[in-house]
Order: structure tokens, then sequence, then C-alpha cells
């Protein structure tokens, strides 16, 4: 199973912190203390990520609430495996992430985002990255990103 970084639990923090702000700078929501408590674990066993498996229904619950708002697939409607290659140029991810890009948890998704924003190299993240941004909104479901 697929960790979560400790990168997309301060994500989904800063989300709920957003949506749900503290009435009175003390207070948390409760899916905020849910994530809280992973992200201090985290800090404090020095983890980089958290077990999607085990981690409390809660703090789960409310990591794929954000996760749901980010986009699906990297995907920009240029894919090079089509055409042999190991690593599609598009969007940086490999054959194998492109064919099983549906059946892929959501941790599994997000670490593939995660190396290929880190490597950076992908089309989507320099010559195409204006069309990668129009395409990237949440409930992207255009015909392109819904079959990859």
């Amino acid at each position: 199973m697929a960790g979560i970084h400790i990168t997309d639990i301060e994500a989904a923090i800063n989300h709920w912190r957003e949506r749900q702000p503290s009435p009175d700078g003390v207070t948390l929501c409760a899916e905020l203390r849910a994530l809280a408590e992973v992200y201090a674990l985290m800090v404090y066993y020095h983890h980089d990520e958290a077990d999607e498996a085990s981690m409390p229904a809660a703090a789960h619950a409310a990591w794929l609430d954000w996760y749901h708002s980010t986009p699906d697939t990297p995907c920009i409607a240029i894919c090079s495996t089509s055409q042999g290659d190991a690593m599609c140029k598009g969007c940086g991810r490999s054959f194998e992430e492109v064919q099983h890009w549906l059946g892929m948890t959501p941790a599994e998704k997000r670490s593939t985002w995660r190396r290929i924003t880190l490597h950076g190299v992908a089309w989507r993240f320099n010559k195409y990255a204006e069309r990668a941004a129009e395409g990237a909104g949440p409930g992207d479901t255009d015909a392109s990103s819904a079959s990859l």
C-alpha cells in the first residue's frame, strides 16, 4: 500500500483551514484535528509518509476530501507512451502508470504526482504548462483524461 507524503497532509490541513477557519483562533474543526494528529506523529517520529491503510478513518476521510479537490490525472493529452516511450514526454508517467492509472489508489496516484512534479521535465511543466493548467481543474472529465 502506498504512503501519503507529509506535504499532502500539509496541503489537506491548509485545505481544511481555508474551508472551516477557526472561529476563535484556537478551536479546530474535527477534520483538522484528525489531520493534525497524523501530522504531529509524523513529525515526532521523523516519517515522511503515513500509511494509507492504517491512517485513522477520520484523518483519511479528511485527506480524501482534499484529494478530490486536486486534478485526477497529470495527462495533457500528448501521450508518447502510445508511441513506445517508457516514460511519457507529456505527463512524465511511466507506461505502467498510464496503463494502470484507473486502478491505482489515491495515495499511489499522489505518489506518482509527487515524483513527476519533483522531476519536473515533462512537457506539462514546460512546453505545455498553459495547456496543463487549463485542464487541471477539479472535476476535469474531458475524454482524454477520463480514459487515463
